[in-house]
């Protein structure tokens, strides 16, 4: 098992994103433990792990660069996430010749923020527009094409329906930067049990600021399950204050104006989280012909999916994007 890091140690050393900066133990520590030391069979890819602010967070990202990057990949991860569990989706990118960026959100993994907690789905917006200005600063190939997973993907969901297009005032874009492909990994719009989940919230609002998380079989890989398990940057509760925050947003989205956009959605009907029957049904409404790969097998957390699940959506996706 890969050495633990120290993240509090780890943290306070970080410099900006854009500025080039000597590699720091404590980020090599990071990577081994994560599995993100991927110079082996990369060794042309350049790795940087740095900071920026936004919505008064202080967002951890990290970049992978290869020597002649033919497009890039922006990443979202999902609830109780961060990117260091998303090294098959970042080695998958990396295949296809693509920079990939991605950033922990706040509250989740070495960003700042009351753990797993928002106070309003408006400042994850925020944050994708702040990775938005760190791409175009590090003058990152385009196009640009964005994936999410989860409550990664409602972030993308948000911006397609209410915040396209990338506003002007990008640094070093000339022009407005061309996105490509949105990829979607078992969206989040409902969870499963919503009409419950919103009862409970009601009752236990005055009372508790958050309940006990619970860990779910929410992927096939049994080496993902028990890993998670002994993750230094899992958060283990839920806060009321994100549930709330949740309820305000689903009614949002689902009252938003359409898209011409046609997002790559991936879902597994074992899918245990979401409420992925209505997800699909709003997203279906919501956008241009979406094109959707259901997995049958395939639980909730598919950037960990069993190899062979992975693989399947991994070629779904390389068909389309090459």
């Amino acid at each position: 098992m890969p050495e633990r890091f120290q993240p509090d140690t780890l943290r306070p050393r970080l410099r900006p994103l854009a500025a080039a900066a000597a590699e720091l133990p404590e980020v090599q520590a990071y990577r081994r433990f994560y599995g993100l030391d991927l110079a082996q069979r990369y060794p042309r890819v350049h790795s940087r792990l740095g900071c920026f602010q936004a919505a008064g967070y202080e967002i951890v990202a990290q970049l992978w660069l290869p020597k002649q990057p033919v497009a890039t990949l922006l990443l979202q991860h999902g609830y109780y996430d961060h990117m260091g569990l998303y090294r098959h989706v970042i080695d998958w990118a990396l295949g296809l010749g693509f920079a990939v960026l991605a950033c922990d959100l706040p509250g989740h993994g070495l960003s700042s923020g009351a753990r797993a907690s928002i106070g309003d789905f408006a400042d994850y917006q925020a944050v994708l527009q702040g990775l938005f200005v760190e791409a175009a600063a590090l003058e990152l190939p385009q196009p640009w094409h964005l994936c999410g997973q989860s409550t990664g993907g409602a972030i993308l969901i948000d911006f397609l329906l209410n915040q396209e297009p990338l506003n002007a005032g990008l640094p070093n874009a000339g022009r407005r930067p061309e996105l490509g492909e949105t990829i979607l990994l078992a969206p989040l719009v409902r969870p499963r049990a919503w009409g419950w989940s919103k009862f409970s919230y009601r009752l236990l609002k005055p009372f508790v600021r958050g309940i006990e998380r619970r860990f779910n079989a929410n992927s096939n890989d049994a080496d993902f399950l028990a890993f998670v398990q002994r993750d230094p940057l899992q958060p283990l509760s839920l806060p009321t204050a994100w549930v709330g925050a949740l309820a305000r947003w689903v009614p949002y989205i689902e009252a938003a104006p359409r898209s011409a956009r046609s997002p790559l959605i991936v879902q597994g009907a074992a899918d245990l989280t979401v409420d992925w029957r209505h997800n699909l049904a709003v997203l279906r409404d919501k956008f241009a012909s979406p094109t959707v790969l259901m997995l049958p097998e395939a639980r909730h957390h598919l950037a960990n999916e069993s190899a062979a699940l992975r693989a399947r959506y991994f070629d779904f996706l390389t068909e389309r994007l090459s």
